[in-house]
């Protein structure tokens, strides 16, 4: 490895960190004491590699980034299917990755894993292959997550909280911490457990992100309608659809949970 093929006057990489000639490193790239950064990685403008950072391959970098001590990003899916195939890890702009976290690359089911802008993923978080993350999403302390998660816009996952391949977190849900999550959490909700249930709708993040009353008074009765009634799910999602969904955040609470396939954290 040698000096980045990129990088402006104002870019600063540590003596003892190595970059692969093929890096591009933007305007104000801060480069900390023994980081590695490997081939084809990108750099966003003002973004921070902390001491010991190491990134593999294969990545995308937004701006304003800051990557804390001893993370560690891009690198091989730990997929028996992978077989070696170009893939890559993509992290959006000003998204904080703390101390230890692993972020790994995708496979060829989809060819990347994704993380949105203004995310932060706490110390010893781990997003695996070929999971997309929204933008604002949090994860707490040794969050992990298996293969395939999709993680919308605004979710919240509590500390030391397990999540199976494939489900699916909705937008604005919040997970308690220590949940062990094998179905899909719906979008506005709150759930907590193992196994995990529904705990009303996520009323305080719905009233710090300015949702008017309307919407909130919408969602929760939807909420009500689906979760809270004798009626058979199928037929609460039509009697909702019917009523309320003219309101985009029941429309989408209606959807998500229609093309749900491993089911719906009730």
């Amino acid at each position: 490895m040698g000096m980045p093929v990129s990088g402006g006057a104002s870019t600063s990489v540590h003596p003892t960190a190595l970059v692969d000639p093929s890096a591009e490193l933007g305007e104000g790239v801060l480069v900390g004491p023994f980081a590695i950064v490997g081939p084809n990685v990108q750099v966003g403008d003002g973004t921070e590699l902390g001491p010991r950072v190491y990134i593999e391959r294969d990545t995308v970098l937004g701006r304003d980034c800051r990557i804390g001590h001893g993370a560690v990003l891009g690198t091989d899916p730990q997929d028996l299917k992978y077989k070696g195939e170009v893939t890559t890890l993509e992290v959006g702009d000003r998204t904080v990755v703390r101390e230890f976290a692993t972020l790994n690359r995708g496979t060829a089911a989809s060819g990347k894993t994704v993380v949105g802008s203004d995310c932060l993923l706490m110390a010893y978080a781990h997003v695996a292959h070929d999971c997309e993350l929204g933008s604002h999403v949090i994860l707490s302390n040794a969050v992990n997550m298996a293969g395939h998660v999709v993680m919308e816009d605004y979710a919240i996952v509590g500390g030391l909280t397990a999540i199976h391949q494939f489900v699916r977190i909705g937008a604005h849900a919040f997970v308690g911490g220590g949940s062990r999550v094998p179905q899909d959490v719906p979008p506005y909700c709150r759930v907590a457990g193992n196994p995990p249930k529904l705990y009303g709708l996520n009323t305080v993040g719905l009233d710090r992100r300015g949702f008017g009353a309307e919407v909130r008074a919408g969602l929760k009765s939807a909420y009500r309608t689906l979760f809270h009634s004798r009626i058979v799910l199928s037929r609460a999602l039509d009697e909702v659809d019917a009523d309320v969904a003219s309101l985009p955040e029941v429309g989408h609470l209606i959807s998500f949970i229609r093309a749900s396939e491993r089911g719906i954290t009730q």
